[in-house]
């Protein structure tokens, strides 16, 4: 009777603890790992979001940058870290990538992590030098099938979301060019400005300051509708590749195991940030969608994309690393 006693007491004090962590919430400064460079537009979005957070949560909210490995290092880390809300990590379509690049990984997200929610959304544009003698979409798709040993598509990083992005429209549109893969966007943009390369798939963020300023020209972004901050470029449907629609994405999780109470009002917090003019203001300037919704919602982006990957991948034929 005794051990069933302690067993008992055992169970009501991990309960009245799980309780007491949630509702003391939180109850010193919160970190979010930053899988990416300072600088870069995960950072920069990051750090608006953080910035608003530690508003709403009464404590500061510091980011804390870890690049390496797609991504994978920060994943780890936070993996590793107490499952008490204190460790949030920032979260993008590369992390629904990884899987199916690689043969293994130091973490899994359906065991180590927790969704928080989604914060926002960007799309793909498809780019050529201001130069060009392609004036649309349909001219760059002929041109590589009347002449395929004179046409390249640039991209980033052999497994980036750019370079699966290039192999899928290469899938939809029965184009049987090759990739070039770039180490940074300005050397893509360079190789793509000097004719070593015809056509360049990135995301908007990463061009559309040489596209506004005329730099380059773009035959059409990947998004359902126009962007509002090139209204002038066609979507991909209107252009003639109706299947070609996308858009990246980020997202917060936190370590698995932490408390539900946790989860819900981090998730609260993060939706109402991400709405405020503040941050929507950031935003705008980094071409980001704010985006809201909630852990349910960020688990359905990530299974669409781990989907829609792993396809492309094997399509291809890409061998895990």
């Amino acid at each position: 009777m005794k051990s069933v006693s302690l067993f008992a007491a055992i169970v009501a004090g991990s309960i009245v603890a799980t309780f007491a962590s949630a509702q003391d919430f939180p109850s010193r400064p919160v970190k979010l790992i930053v899988g990416f460079g300072a600088g870069g537009l995960g950072d920069m979005a990051g750090r608006a979001v953080a910035q608003q957070l530690a508003t709403t949560l009464g404590k500061p909210v510091i980011v804390e940058n870890m690049p390496g490995a797609g991504g994978s290092t920060a994943a780890a880390s936070a993996a590793r870290s107490a499952p008490d809300g204190h460790t949030m990590l920032w979260v993008s379509g590369q992390n629904a990538i990884a899987p199916s690049m690689f043969k293994s990984l130091p973490y899994n997200w359906a065991t180590d992590l927790s969704p928080v929610a989604p914060v926002g959304k960007f799309d793909y544009i498809i780019v050529v030098g201001k130069d060009s003698p392609y004036k649309t979409l349909r001219d760059a798709i002929d041109a590589s099938k009347k002449d395929p040993d004179k046409f390249n598509i640039g991209v980033i990083s052999a497994g980036s979301a750019q370079h699966l992005n290039a192999l899928w429209f290469r899938s939809l549109t029965g184009m049987t060019v090759p990739t070039v893969h770039f180490r940074t966007t300005g050397e893509l943009v360079g190789a793509l400005i000097g004719g070593n390369v015809q056509v360049v798939f990135e995301t908007l963020p990463g061009v559309i300051g040489q596209v506004q300023s005329g730099t380059l020209r773009a035959l059409a972004v990947s998004s359902d509708q126009r962007l509002a901050s090139l209204p002038d470029v066609p979507t991909a449907r209107e252009a003639g590749v109706p299947e070609y629609l996308m858009t990246s994405w980020n997202g917060i999780v936190v370590p698995a195991k932490t408390p539900r109470d946790i989860v819900m009002r981090l998730n609260k917090d993060l939706n109402l940030a991400v709405t405020t003019e503040g941050v929507k203001k950031r935003f705008t300037e980094l071409n980001l969608d704010p985006l809201t919704g909630s852990p349910e919602d960020l688990q359905k982006i990530f299974e669409s994309d781990l989907n829609r990957w792993r396809k492309v991948i094997a399509d291809a034929n890409i061998q895990p690393q």
